[in-house]
């Protein structure tokens, strides 16, 4: 795992914007993994910005998000479609119908989930996948557990990630759906290359466990340790913990 320590979440996105680019200036029909949260809005403010300026095109780009919950619509305003598309789908030429997430009202979210995976095989698979890192260590929503789920799957939400998100629900986690769809860990860990973004002393022990310690179901992102091209992008006070 290649380390990049930057010295605060601006430079964390920085870098990060210039991965991305650099991947679409060589690639321009790349496949793009994305996430949602607060680590990467930084990112997406800087790729709309080199849009904006004519420096980026993504008139050739796929992207799959990690994740979406189950039971709530693309129109409102706590999907990661709404997300997506106020941060980056609606500030750059995205084709329509490029930009893929999960559908949150299927009426069979484990057949939507097939439907995803397949969706995912068939564009190639992902070129470029770009993770957030959950203060219990998950990684989209695959949740510490005994054991994990290779292929995209539904999941019961703990408590600690409906509270991370609570911010895109009136501050409420019990607004939060109970359930969500999810890359599972083996769809995370074939995508070509890796990037995972991490801001704050909050994760810093997570941080530390994950690199420092076992690989293990009970801390999900420490599966990252058996990906051969994984950049780790984080601020100085995210890596305190690191030895």
């Amino acid at each position: 795992m290649i380390i990049s320590l930057c010295d605060d979440p601006q430079d964390v996105a920085d870098l990060a914007a210039q991965r991305v680019a650099d991947l679409l200036h060589d690639s321009p029909r790349a496949v793009l993994g994305l996430p949602t949260g607060r680590t990467p809005i930084l990112m997406y403010d800087l790729l709309a910005e080199q849009h904006a300026e004519g420096t980026l095109d993504f008139s050739q780009v796929s992207t799959y998000n990690l994740d979406e919950f189950v039971g709530i619509g693309e129109d409102h305003p706590g999907s990661y479609r709404a997300y997506m598309r106020r941060y980056l789908f609606d500030r750059v030429n995205l084709t329509s119908g490029e930009g893929h997430v999960l559908d949150g009202l299927a009426a069979d979210p484990d057949a939507e989930c097939a439907r995803f995976e397949e969706a995912i095989d068939a564009a190639g698979g992902i070129d470029l996948m770009i993770l957030g890192l959950g203060a219990n260590g998950h990684i989209g929503f695959n949740e510490p557990a005994d054991r994990l789920q290779a292929r995209t799957h539904r999941v019961r939400l703990l408590e600690p990630s409906r509270q991370a998100n609570a911010g895109f629900f009136g501050g409420d986690p019990a607004q939060v759906p109970a359930e969500a769809m999810t890359m599972g860990m083996g769809t995370i860990l074939k995508a070509r290359r890796i990037l995972l973004l991490v801001t704050g002393a909050e994760k810093a022990p997570t941080v530390g466990a994950m690199i420092n310690g076992p690989v293990t179901p009970q801390l999900p992102a420490s599966f990252l340790q058996l990906h051969r091209h994984v950049e780790l992008i984080c601020d100085t006070e995210a890596a305190s913990a690191l030895r």
